[in-house]
């Protein structure tokens, strides 16, 4: 079946082709090649700067790629990324990674929401399922694969994943979307954008949707289902020509169902999947003042407050975060452009005691103060160097540093060559040093059971990564470019689970033997690898982008730790990874894109101490859209995914998170956006 497929979409490329060169004139897309060369990133070096000159590896999702993606969701949005590891669990969540470590709490990747922080310092990690930005607002997504702790600070340990939404000003008038298909029973977005006074401008959204269960691996249907509702504003006050105010917030609530594989505290402990019917509720509000000096320097001073509430593993979880983070940029002579400044940060987190996990203690209160400075150095019209770094005081570990510098060489106007080294720290999360779970029980001789108990260890260290990059990228005439980087990594202090000394539990009936574990810091880990990504503007209709990652990743215990092992396996992150997309505008009204995808086997981990993990096979996956425009304020796409295969599972059951993984299956739907 699939070669048949493949010659049936090989035959509509080429079908393509005589239109394309057919009279008239082209829908261009919004950025050409060296219009996407010239794109001003903030995400690097907390300053604008354009693309082509940046000391990192980059890559950005415009306007234009969200739409032509026929994404829902942005888990989906950043599977085009290179060296970005994407698997969908179940029907609600995912696990998300950069340059490996994945997993379903992967913890080496700092998430921000224009300028928010919604990296989880309970679990560690981000949980997708809460982060809902309507696709339409988003005005790029900015992700930097590589340590990004020098201006970010703990946690941007293999990457930054920065989503940028639009001016209020950039969204005024009308927009209604509706969507629904095979797994959507319904949704859709309600937003209006005005203004207020000659300086003002504001929006509104709500949405909401529905989505159904996916199938399991034995043939039965997950209890995954969700169903969301989420709205929010956004206002902006431009009062003078040197002073700009921006307040936005929303609430989002969840209700959810989930299949968790656990352990039943009976007579013995034994083996159940349960399905636990879960809620969330979130919400934030954020405000910005940004002022330009009259010696050209700029300030920015931005505070939030976030909540959050959510069932998570059989338990209640509720957290209030309130953050303040200052920072000015300022040329000191001709040659050095400096970027300073400092933040504060309060999480009060609960978790109640329940069935299956606690904390202990069920409540505290952690403060993180940092400060940053970096410098750009002009050192010839075509060579500059920046160095800097972060300084941190975290609750669990006490004063951290993070130190970073890279060389950019200006090659030509179109070449750019660049080098860099940094150090970044993951700190601890809540669960690493209070956690208390049975995770895993053995039959004895004789009858009886061991029970295998996570306990707390609050002699917690920050995990350590110091890593070496380099990168090319160029843009060759105005219809080809690519962009090329390398990496080396070198961890310390990795996770990992250490065995004490077992004891007899008389309590609860019968007695039983008890072997507790603790995370602990016993491994070190190394990874190497390499992206590249390239854009071939092969007419004006036609637009073809592919991308390669390869990445070898490497654990090892500290051999004088005895009872120890690797808490983060390599085998959760896939070796090789390649994309192809076209976009074809084949006429005013018509647009056709696809994208097809290779991703690598996942090894799994058979000799995990605290579970087994199952690898799981590659896959090859096919998503294609089909747009129509009627005038400039209407569009119906019709989108499918996976359409290679029925149905493949992406990720395994892993570890203590408790989930049970679903197939992913085919999926077609529509979306009709109106623009008035």
């Amino acid at each position: 079946m699939r070669p048949r497929i493949e010659r049936l979409l090989l035959s509509l490329i080429l079908s393509c082709v005589p239109a394309l060169g057919q009279t008239g004139t082209p829908r261009e897309p919004d950025l050409t090649l060296e219009d996407l060369m010239n794109v001003q990133v903030t995400s690097v070096s907390k300053k604008e700067q354009k693309l082509a000159k940046t000391g990192a590896a980059v890559f950005v999702i415009t306007r234009e790629d969200i739409r032509h993606s026929g994404a829902t969701n942005i888990p989906d949005l950043l599977r085009m990324v290179p060296g970005v590891s994407v698997a969908q669990v179940d029907g609600n969540k995912w696990a998300i990674s950069i340059r490996g470590f994945t997993g379903v709490y992967a913890n080496k990747v700092l998430v921000l929401i224009d300028g928010r922080s919604v990296y989880s310092p309970a679990s560690s990690g981000v949980f997708w399922f809460l982060q809902d930005v309507p696709l339409e607002d988003i005005a790029r997504i900015e992700v930097i694969r590589g340590p990004g702790g020098t201006v970010w600070g703990a946690n941007a340990v293999n990457g930054v994943i920065n989503i940028l939404t639009l001016h209020a000003k950039e969204t005024q008038g009308s927009l209604v979307s509706l969507m629904g298909g095979s797994q959507e029973t319904g949704g859709g977005m309600v937003r209006y954008g005005g203004t207020m006074g000659r300086s003002g401008a504001y929006r509104i959204f709500g949405s909401g949707a529905n989505l159904g269960k996916l199938p399991l691996p034995n043939g039965g249907q997950a209890a995954d289902e969700w169903h969301k509702t989420h709205g929010g504003f956004r206002t902006e006050w431009e009062v003078s020509s040197k002073d700009a105010f921006t307040i936005q917030g929303d609430f989002f609530e969840l209700r959810r169902s989930e299949s968790l594989s656990v352990l039943i505290p009976e007579e013995q402990y034994r083996p159940a999947t349960l399905v636990q019917h879960a809620s969330a509720r979130t919400g934030n509000l954020l405000g910005r003042w940004n002022r330009v000096f009259d010696n050209g320097s700029e300030m920015a001073l931005q505070t939030y407050f976030d909540y959050e509430h959510q069932d998570l593993l059989g338990t209640e979880m509720s957290r209030q975060t309130v953050d303040f983070d200052f920072q000015h940029r300022l040329s000191v002579g001709s040659r050095n452009e400096l970027v300073w400044g400092a933040g504060y940060r309060s999480t009060r987190d609960y978790m109640r005691e329940g069935t299956l996990i606690r904390c202990i203690p069920d409540r505290r209160t952690d403060s993180l103060f940092s400060t940053f400075a970096q410098n750009e150095i002009r050192l010839t019209p075509k060579l500059s160097l920046t160095v800097g770094s972060k300084f941190e005081h975290i609750a669990f570990t006490g004063f951290e540093v993070e130190p970073g510098a890279q060389v950019v060489w200006s090659i030509t106007p179109r070449k750019t060559f660049w080098i860099s080294a940094a150090q970044a720290i993951r700190q601890p999360a809540r669960i690493d040093a209070t956690l208390e779970t049975v995770a895993a029980v053995a039959p004895l001789e004789g009858g009886g059971q061991a029970l295998l108990r996570l306990v707390p260890n609050t002699t917690q260290v920050s995990e350590r990564l110091r890593g070496f990059e380099l990168g090319y990228r160029a843009q060759m005439g105005r219809s080809v470019s690519f962009d090329l980087s390398g990496f080396s990594n070198y961890y310390s202090r990795l996770q990992s689970t250490r065995l004490l000394d077992p004891y007899l539990e008389p309590t609860p009936n019968p007695p039983h033997v008890v072997i507790p574990v603790v995370f602990a810091a016993d491994a070190t880990g190394h990874t190497y690898g390499a992206e590249i990504s390239t854009n071939w503007s092969a007419t004006k209709r036609w637009h073809l982008s592919s991308n390669y990652s390869l990445l070898h990743m490497s654990e090892v215990i500290d051999p004088a730790r005895k009872g120890a092992a690797i808490g983060q396996t390599a085998g959760l992150s896939p070796r090789h990874q390649f994309q192809v997309r076209s976009q074809v505008n084949v006429n005013r009204r018509l647009e056709w894109d696809f994208t097809l995808s290779q991703i690598g086997h996942l090894d799994g981990d058979p000799g995990g101490t605290l579970t087994t993990t199952p690898g799981v096979p590659g896959y090859t996956r096919l998503d294609s859209r089909i747009g129509w425009k009627w005038g400039e304020s209407i569009e119906l796409s019709i989108v499918g995914q996976n359409l290679l295969s029925p149905r493949h599972v992406e990720f395994p059951d892993q570890g203590i998170t408790l989930a049970v993984h679903s197939e992913i299956p085919r999926r077609v739907f529509a979306k009709l956006t109106w623009r008035f």
